[in-house]
């Protein structure tokens, strides 16, 4: 069932990219679409009325035609999987295309001061401010209004910012069109007054304005371009991120955050700290747990997170000396501490090699000894039992059956311990050591709000008592379970 749930999310998650690959590319060729139609007749109608900044406004936008033919390369070569040679995948190439753009939107910028300030230290040049002027530049800002609402929104909603670069583009369209708009009306009214001297320069006032704009525009975007590429910090994001980590649970602090941004993607690498005592599927676990909390806060990152050891303050002694044992490559199992006085001892069994010499082994004992004390001046004495692991199956025979008053006797006595409401099943094996001797196992129910430790203690009542009573028995292992009601009675009686 796992495995059909993955496949079926990796399905839906592949569905998701390939219709928003599709929309991305949808919305730019769009935009390629409307910047050619605007380019044109916005230089048709300026080279026919002769204003420079109908021109400008045509060179403008000609501009925002090689940016949209650049978005449109970017995105579709930004959504390329990751290869050997671009492990980080390619969407950087939006962070280029937005470079370039802005490059030549400054060169335009330039050009179009140089020849405003020719016309207006020149002679003057006639303009014919004419209905067609007018109504291009309004079905201009009609257009770069819708273009650079459905670019921003796309730009938004997948990240891009190829994308956020050209609906950046068209919304300054809006503005530098209405400025071209004011000036062409001066010019009208300029002629219509009989002042052209005063008003005849408006168009090319109109045109620096434009060029202004354009500078101003480019070289933000530049900049952010740059930041990009140098792989600068996003503002805000950081912070966010790190107290997504640290609230994980398992997580204790987060240690640091270092962000890049590539195109539409954030990489992310984050170092956390947890308890040392903590397993490596658990660390395994808090991992994937960063990962989901950073993501809840910023879209579209990827991950990489290192888990460094920290000693918590609720460790317990049991805790250390099972972390220290590790921490030489051998498990500790069976550790009993115990107050003496104002000190405390511990006994711990050590599971080494079988094979391993006693010098060996005993050096390893005295290693643990050692790194014990030292990391807890509370432990003045450490007691460690080395031992083989036991990985053999041991054989046994089930002798339940052919014992039943053995079998019935072992459960009126635990059922007789009190706190014992029940005892319903009893299982006898043979072949247990010391040899001859036979091991059981017993299933009671207690009462369901007793704790373990109190039901610990009547389990060990229940294995005195056997012993006490029952000659040839081995190993004893008793099975909570937890009654149906919780007021002490037998389970099943009134």
């Amino acid at each position: 069932m796992v495995e059909i749930r993955a496949r079926e999310e990796r399905a839906q998650e592949d569905i998701s990219v390939e219709a928003e690959q599709r929309e991305k590319r949808f919305v730019a060729l769009t935009s390629v679409v409307a910047a050619v139609g605007l380019t044109a007749t916005k230089l048709v109608v300026g080279l026919f009325t002769g204003s420079l900044g109908l021109i400008a406004e045509a060179l403008h936008s000609g501009i925002d035609l090689v940016a949209a033919l650049l978005t449109l390369f970017a995105v579709r070569l930004a959504d390329k999987p990751p290869d050997p040679e671009h492990p980080y995948g390619h969407a950087r190439v939006e962070n280029v295309s937005a470079l370039v753009e802005a490059g030549l939107l400054l060169l335009t910028a330039v050009w179009i001061i140089a020849e405003a300030v020719q016309r207006l230290g020149g002679e003057p040049v006639e303009v014919h401010a004419g209905v067609w002027a007018f109504l291009v530049v309004a079905i201009s800002m009609v257009v770069d209004f819708s273009r650079s609402r459905a670019l921003a929104r796309a730009a938004a909603k997948y990240g891009s910012e190829a994308l956020a670069a050209d609906a950046l583009h068209f919304r300054t369209d809006i503005w530098s069109s209405a400025v071209v708009f004011v000036g062409l009306a001066g010019v009208q009214l300029g002629q219509a007054i009989g002042d052209p001297g005063l008003w005849g320069r408006a168009d090319a006032d109109a045109a620096i304005i434009v060029a202004l704009v354009v500078i101003v525009v480019g070289g933000r975007l530049a900049r952010e371009t740059v930041d990009a590429l140098m792989d600068r910090a996003p503002e805000d994001i950081a912070h966010r991120v790190a107290e997504a980590a640290a609230s994980v649970a398992g997580v204790r602090e987060c240690r640091r955050v270092r962000l890049r941004r590539a195109g539409h993607r954030l990489f992310a690498d984050i170092v956390v700290a947890a308890p040392r005592t903590t397993t490596f599927a658990q660390a395994h676990d808090i991992t994937e747990a960063v990962e989901d909390a950073v993501r809840a806060v910023a879209r579209r990152v990827d991950v990489v997170i290192h888990v460094e050891p920290l000693t918590d303050a609720g460790e317990t002694a049991a805790d250390q000396i099972q972390f220290l044992a590790r921490q030489l490559g051998v498990q500790a199992h069976h550790v009993q501490v115990r107050a003496v006085g104002e000190c405390l001892e511990a006994d711990v069994h050590v599971e080494v090699d079988p094979k391993m010499p006693l010098e060996i082994a005993h050096l390893l004992a005295t290693q643990l000894e050692t790194l014990v004390t030292e990391e807890n001046p509370d432990l003045r004495l450490v007691n460690v039992h080395l031992e083989g692991p036991e990985r053999r199956v041991a054989e046994r025979v089930d002798l339940t059956g052919e014992e039943p008053a053995l079998v019935e006797r072992i459960r009126q006595l635990a059922a007789s311990v009190p706190g014992v409401d029940d005892c319903h099943e009893v299982r006898l094996y043979w072949g247990s050591e010391p040899k001859g001797s036979i091991d059981v196992l017993i299933h009671c129910v207690f009462a369901p709000q007793l704790s373990v430790a109190e039901v610990h203690e009547r389990s060990l009542a229940i294995e005195q008592l056997l012993r006490r009573k029952v000659g040839m028995l081995g190993g004893i292992l008793v099975h909570a379970e937890p009654g149906a009601g919780g007021d002490g009675e037998r389970d099943g009686e009134a």
